[in-house]
């Protein structure tokens, strides 16, 4: 058993430099226009907009150097147009209070500022309201909300089937939840109230008993909230949709999609283009085994099979893996595909409850020096600096689960269908997405017969695959697979499938689409 090196270190010390400040993206005020009204000139206010501090220095504009961390510097960049209204600055603002930069997240002020912009029709506000609805954050949990606020980014009207569907099954189990915690409040509930009548027996035989009446009252107590609590379950499982003629509701069958009958229907899937990075020999670090192979694999099946533009990097430094993803907004437009594959060292940062993953280079130090390591933040930020309209990392490093906080989708189980209606839906959106060989734990480095676990997986789904295949489709296909060869040696490991948030993601999917699958 072999696992890909991980480690924990301390934060890195804030006056270090780093010399490849000029490739990250900062949140960046660009200089007013000087426009002509008549024979008036006039300046118009300062535009935000995030791109990389070379950028931002070159056309003048203003950005914290060595402050990305500090949601207040951001925020005095987005929050002048959001509070004019303008939905994308509003969206921005959610997630600077959502993620802290650094910092304690700020949910409720998240949620404020999410519902203004998805108010206004903003597709990715939309879909991260609904991922706090889901989770709790912010907002009392409750996954119909959150479906709602998926659908409504997803562009869905609510007689959809596909909606329909995902909404059955959703109240389908909130109600069986529901009414299970109702069944367990009535038993605890019972069995208090028989306690207290044995101790109200027991008090009156020894007369005012002090230490009986404190457990009295306390049992009567909890009563009481367990009361409260079945009613408020009670109210949940009232509010959930019930018909008296009970309908089926069934999206429709899953079936092969071929690229070409989509091309028939005026579906585009645009080009395709992939960063694949494997690192194995290391300068200061362990090497690994599977990385190189798993790599040269992947770059082998994209090309070949599905007609991606490859740039491949195999045991590359710091600075070589952030000019290639600096570099692919130059060529990405906005119909375009991407996928980033990494295989190597990942590594984390723990600050107080703040946990920050890295992918780890060639030439990084071990912990706790950090000068050199590829952090999550920089993926992330040029993710939403990118133009190309859908976008897939697929990361195989220890804690590569890190690169995203959202949860799964309400909208993906084992029985979604993956047919033409949902193509048509998810296709125009733009997505950010995570498929990662793990969560925030160690992964197997081998376990696939030269690669790892999750790489052999993989590429073998994707190499035997012969129709249009989605994201969520793939990750269906594989996790078991990956969960029963990491268990053959004692080991848990899920990979896991989600979007990327603040990357602007807007529920949109990824799709793989056989190259010979394509007319012409």
């Amino acid at each position: 058993m072999a696992l890909a090196s991980c480690a924990v270190n301390p934060p890195p010390d804030a006056g270090s430099i780093n010399p490849v400040a000029d490739l990250h993206v900062v949140d960046c005020l660009l200089p007013g226009q000087v426009r002509m009204l008549g024979n008036t000139s006039y300046m118009t206010p300062r535009r935000p907009t995030r791109t990389t501090a070379a950028d931002c220095r070159t056309r003048g504009g203003e950005y914290v150097a060595y402050d990305r961390a500090d949601y207040k510097t951001a925020l005095s960049v987005w929050m002048p147009a959001a509070q004019e209204g303008d939905a994308e600055a509003q969206a921005n603002v959610g997630e600077i209070f959502e993620r802290g930069l650094g910092g304690a997240a700020n949910y409720q002020a998240a949620v404020i500022w999410y519902r203004k912009a998805a108010e206004q029709g903003n597709a990715r506000a939309q879909y991260n309201l609904g991922t706090l609805y889901e989770q709790g954050l912010g907002v009392e949990k409750d996954q119909t909300q959150a479906l709602n606020w998926y659908r409504q980014a997803w562009g869905l009207p609510e007689d959809n089937i596909i909606f329909q569907s995902a909404a059955a099954r959703t109240q389908q189990t909130m109600r069986a939840d529901l009414q299970r915690q109702i069944t367990q409040k009535d038993a605890q509930i019972k069995a208090l109230q028989n306690q207290i009548k044995r101790l109200q027996i027991k008090l009156e035989s020894q007369q005012l008993d002090a230490g009986v009446q404190a457990e009295l009252q306390s049992l009567q107590e909890l009563v009481t909230q367990l009361r409260s609590e079945r009613q408020h379950s009670a109210r949940q499982v009232a509010a959930l949709p019930k018909f008296r003629q009970p309908q089926q509701v069934q999206a429709d069958n899953t079936v092969a999609l071929s690229g070409e009958a989509l091309s028939s229907q005026g579906v585009n899937f645009g080009k395709y283009y992939a960063l694949v990075i494997g690192n194995q020999d290391y300068q200061m670090l362990d090497n690994l085994d599977s990385p190189r192979l798993d790599a040269q694999r992947a770059a082998d099946i994209l090309s070949n099979k599905y007609g991606f533009s490859v740039q491949t990097l195999i045991n590359a430094d710091n600075v070589q893996v952030m000019k290639a993803v600096n570099e692919l907004n130059d060529v990405l437009t906005e119909e375009d595909n991407l996928v980033i594959f990494y295989a190597g060292h990942g590594s984390r940062v723990k600050t107080g409850d703040f946990v920050t993953g890295y992918w780890l280079p060639t030439n990084a130090e071990p912990p706790p020096t950090d000068t050199y390591w590829v952090s999550n933040e920089f993926v992330t930020r040029h993710l939403a600096r990118l133009k190309a309209k859908r976008v897939l990392v697929v990361a195989d490093s220890c804690y590569a689960g890190l690169l995203s906080s959202a949860p799964g989708y309400l909208f993906m189980g084992e029985d979604v269908s993956f047919g033409l209606d949902y193509v048509r839906y998810k296709l125009p959106r733009r997505s950010r997405l995570l498929l990662s060989s793990g969560g925030d734990y160690p992964v197997l480095d081998n376990a696939g017969q030269g690669h790892s676990v999750f790489a052999r997986a993989l590429l073998d789904e994707l190499e035997s695959n012969n129709a249009v295949l989605s994201g969520p489709e793939l990750f269906l296909r594989i996790r078991e697979r990956v969960k029963a060869g990491a268990a053959s040696l004692n080991v848990k490991q899920e990979p896991e499938f989600k979007a990327i948030k603040g990357a602007g993601h807007e529920v949109g999917d990824f799709f793989f689409v056989p190259q010979q699958d394509l007319p012409g």
